[in-house]
Parts: structure tokens; sequence; C-alpha cells
């Protein structure tokens, strides 16, 4: 058998029952199956105390992941932005550092609190370029750099 082969609810049984009435030392009849020791007393330990049901399998149920902010802490953010209006996220995750004496980035910042609509998008003056420049050049060398002059609309 494969390295990385997932077995069935049913291979796992039949491996069992091969192994308990084996000849063999239960390390060769592994070895032949390719079942590592560890791996076939797990197996093993799960059918004595669930039975054949035990050995279905079941997905891992991650519930939280390493490095996920905590819920407690992702409100504390919330709170300390509540308290500055003014600031920005930026100034945020610096003050949350200052007082809670915990660090979080500042993109984690602006995303709890983008989640929470405490960012709000600035506002944008449309605008247009001009079709031509307002100071026109008049020898080469004035012309040192691309310049747009731009018009409000």
């Amino acid at each position: 058998m494969t390295k990385y082969m997932r077995f069935t609810q049913n291979d796992k049984y039949e491996i069992i029952l091969l192994v308990e009435k084996s000849e063999l030392s239960l390390t060769k009849t592994l070895a032949e199956l390719g079942v590592h020791k560890s791996t076939f007393y797990n197996w093993y330990n799960t059918y004595l105390l669930d039975g054949y049901d035990g050995l279905a399998y079941k997905p891992k149920n991650r519930k939280q992941y390493w490095n996920a902010i905590p819920e407690e802490e992702k409100q504390l953010i919330i709170e300390t932005a509540l308290d500055y209006p003014e600031r920005s996220s930026r100034e945020i995750a610096f003050l949350f550092t200052d007082i809670h004496k915990r660090y979080v980035s500042e993109s984690s910042v602006y995303r709890i609190l983008k989640q929470q609509g405490l960012i709000t998008s600035p506002a944008y003056d449309l605008i247009k370029a001009s079709n031509e420049f307002k100071n026109k050049t008049t020898r080469i060398n004035e012309m040192w750099q691309t310049d747009f002059t731009y018009l409000k609309l």
C-alpha cells in the first residue's frame, strides 16, 4: 500500500482481522501490509472502544486557526477605535499596542474596523487630465519630467 493512502473503514477492519489471525509477528505483518505500527494501534484502540463504526473517516473540524485574533481582542480593538474616532486604523494599531500591551498589525486593525463599518471610504474629487499643459515649454531642457494639469469637473 502507498505511504499516504487513506484507508476505508472496511480496509481498516480487514487489516485488524488479518493482524489478529496472522501467525507472523505484529511488526512483520504490518510491514508486509505497509501500515505503520502507531497507525494500526490508533485504529485498534478506536475499534475496541467504538467497534466497526469507530473506524469510519471523521473529518477534522478546526474551530480556530493558530493565527486567528480572538473575539475578546477584536472587541478591545473596536472599543479603542470608538474611544478615538478621529484616529486612523494605523494609529489605532499603535494605540492598542501602547494601551493593552499586545501587538496587532495595522492591516488586521483595518480589516476588523472595516467589517464593523468603522472605516469609511475617503471622499474623492473626480478629476480629469486636460488636453494640453498650462505652462508650455519653449526649450527642450524645460521638459525634464512629465507634468499633468488637472481640471475639476
